[in-house]
């Protein structure tokens, strides 16, 4: 990987267009997502993007861009901790 690609793919950016579709660079994966819920990690942190008829437009893993359509809701960064901390506190509370 050239210097070049190492800097598309570590910048993060988010673009939305009239509520109908959004544009998300720096995603390092998708965790999960269904037609009225995505859940990305990126460079930035967690994001949960909720919606009504939410598809995937363009996924380009090598960049690290993503294109949704839909009806956007809201979206939102989780606070701090990374999803897995996250699983791990509530196993944690369910255990005690």
């Amino acid at each position: 990987m050239d210097k070049d690609s190492m800097a598309i793919s570590s910048t993060h950016s988010i673009t939305i267009n009239e509520r109908k579709s959004i544009a998300i660079t720096g995603v390092k994966k998708i965790d999960s997502f269904d037609d009225e819920e995505f859940l990305l990690e990126t460079n930035m942190g967690y994001i949960i993007i909720k919606g009504e008829e939410l598809e995937i437009m363009k996924l380009d893993t090598y960049q690290g861009n993503v294109s949704i359509k839909g009806r956007l809701n809201s979206f939102s960064y989780m606070e701090s901790g990374t999803k897995k901390e996250k699983e791990d506190s509530v196993f944690s509370k369910l255990f005690k």
